[in-house]
Formats: structure tokens, C-alpha cells, sequence
């Protein structure tokens, strides 16, 4: 284990396992995110559903690709959404679940679309920051800055890449939360739009599209408490209440959000994300990273394990 990759382990608590993650789905999705990159600010997407270690894949990635001469950013749809009171309108104006941070529609589209043109260009560059604890947009004065151009911008989230559902899926409701709170359907009739319209153009920007392949939506609740359980360790390290990490029921709460949009991507994208990475329950990888329709690296694939692909960016064909 190479000593960068030891001291971001310990830092970030990561269990020893994430040695062979890294040598296993880290390594070969730097090497074909090289391979097809096409500067500047090459849009890697990388989806996951909540707790699938889509940001500590991606510091990773972003780290070998730097090792390899290439100038990376590393953006999270988390980082942008709506600041708290404009949730708090949004759910005054269409429906009181947009109070909530998470599903389409909670994001600011523009500010993203802005974030990737100016990391095209020249510069530096402020990359939005969210504070999850706080719930709320952090200052401009406190987010991170980097130096424009960019060769590669690896674009991190949830529901990154996210198609809408047809239309006639929307009306049976997934779980208590839409029977209950949004028996009409407005919720999630809104969100699919903003999936159909301003989302699709945010997203067209992606150049290759990385699917972290949960098992199923049932892993996420305990994934997500992971989350939770190192955000309140954090609190408690920084003197901060505790408290404002989610309990379980929180938990079970807000993942309800999530649901819908997380088993259609689950159902639909693993055939038209360029890069598949099945995890088991226990979130460690079941490979390394495959095309659609190629389970696993057969003799023949590429010195990184993956197989080419005809159509696929950097591949033959």
C-alpha cells in the first residue's frame, strides 16, 4: 500500500478491505477514465445510491488520475443543492416534501451548469459546498477553490445520469411516505419533470457515466447510518452537538425520499452506464468494472480489466 493511500485510509476511517476497493475498482476506472478523457473538463459521472462510497471513490480516482499528470475537480450533486430557504419556498409553492434536501428538483441546476462551464475555462474556480449538519449552503467565502482548466471533472451523486420514469409509473406509490404525504402524486409528478427537463441538460454534459451498483434498495438504510454514525463522530470531535446527525427513524425517513428514484435507476441504468461496479451488502465490490453485458472480465480484456466496447468513449469501434 502506497503511503498516500494508508494516511487517506486512516484519515477517513476506512476499514483495511478498502486496499483491495482501491486495487480493484479505483485503479482501473483511473486507467479508462484516462483512456477516454478528452480535455477540458471531461464530465465523468459517478452514480451510486446514499452510502455507496461514490465520494471515497471518487477522492481516490481523482487521486490516480492526478498521479498521471491530469488536472482533476471533483464536484458533488450534493454540494448543490437549494439553499434551505429556498427549499422551505419550494415546499410553500408545490408540495411540503421539497423541504427535504435530496430528490430531483432540490438542486440548483443553473449553479452546476455554471460550475462546469467555469471549470473549462481560466481561473480559479469556487466549487459549491453543502453542509449537511447545518442543512444549509455553506458561504461562498468558505468553499473550496481550484485552478481552471480542469482536465477532468468527476461529477459525483445519487441520482447523477438519471433518466424519468414513464409516466404511468408515477401513480402507484413505492412506500407510506408517497400513500400518505403525497397521495395526488404532485411530488413526484414535479420531480420526474425536473428529471425530464433541467436535470437531462445538466446531464448531458457527461462524457461517461460510472454506475456503483447497489444490491438492492434495502442495503441503503444501513449504509446511510454508516454515514450518520461518522458524521456524529465528527460533531463530537469538533465540540458540535451530536444531535444533529439523523437517528434511525430519521434515517428510515429520509432514505423514503430517495426510494422511488433509486430502485428505476437500480432497474434501468446498469444497461447504459458505460462502467458497472456491483457491491455486495456489505458495500464491498463484487468485481472490478465492467461494460453492460459483459458480468465479468473475460480473457482478452484490457491491462485494467475492463473490456472494450464498440460506441464507448476511448474504445475501439
Amino acid at each position: 500500500m502506497d503511503d498516500w493511500l494508508a494516511e487517506f485510509m486512516s484519515r477517513e476511517a476506512l476499514p483495511a478491505g478498502f486496499e483491495a476497493t482501491a486495487r480493484m475498482v479505483c485503479e482501473p476506472l483511473a486507467e479508462a477514465i484516462a483512456a477516454a478523457a478528452r480535455p477540458p473538463a471531461f464530465v465523468v459521472g459517478i452514480c451510486g445510491a446514499q452510502g455507496s462510497g461514490k465520494s471515497t471513490i471518487s477522492a481516490v480516482v481523482a487521486h490516480r488520475l492526478e498521479a498521471g499528470g491530469l488536472r482533476v475537480a471533483v464536484l458533488s450533486l450534493d454540494d448543490l443543492y437549494l439553499t434551505r430557504a429556498e427549499r422551505l419556498r419550494l415546499a410553500a409553492e408545490v408540495h411540503p416534501l421539497f423541504a427535504t434536501r435530496g430528490a430531483p428538483g432540490t438542486h440548483d441546476v443553473g449553479l452546476g451548469l455554471a460550475t462546469l462551464d467555469a471549470l473549462a475555462g481560466a481561473g480559479a474556480v469556487a466549487l459549491p459546498s453543502f453542509d449537511k449538519a447545518a442543512d444549509d449552503r455553506r458561504p461562498t467565502d468558505a468553499w473550496p477553490r481550484v485552478a481552471a482548466p480542469v482536465d477532468v471533472i468527476l461529477f459525483e451523486g445519487w441520482c447523477v445520469g438519471a433518466r424519468p420514469q414513464p409516466p404511468g409509473d408515477l401513480a402507484p406509490p413505492v412506500n407510506a411516505l408517497e400513500r400518505d404525504e403525497d397521495p395526488l402524486g404532485v411530488w413526484r409528478a414535479h420531480v420526474d419533470a425536473a428529471l425530464a427537463g433541467p436535470y437531462a441538460e445538466l446531464f448531458a454534459r457527461i462524457g461517461l457515466l460510472v454506475l456503483l451498483q447497489a444490491p438492492g434498495f434495502e442495503a441503503v438504510h444501513a449504509w446511510r447510518a454508516e454515514q450518520e454514525a461518522k458524521l456524529r463522530a465528527r460533531l463530537a470531535r469538533q465540540s458540535a452537538d451530536p444531535g444533529r446527525a439523523m437517528d434511525d427513524a430519521a434515517i428510515a425517513r429520509f432514505i423514503a425520499h430517495y426510494e422511488r428514484i433509486t430502485r428505476w435507476i437500480l432497474a434501468e441504468a446498469p444497461a447504459r452506464a458505460d462502467l458497472v461496479v456491483p457491491l455486495g451488502p456489505d458495500r464491498r465490490p463484487l468485481g472490478g468494472p465492467v461494460r453492460p453485458g459483459s458480468p465479468a472480465p473475460p480473457a482478452g480484456a484490457g491491462s485494467d480489466g475492463i473490456l472494450p466496447g464498440p460506441g464507448r468513449p476511448g474504445t475501439p469501434g
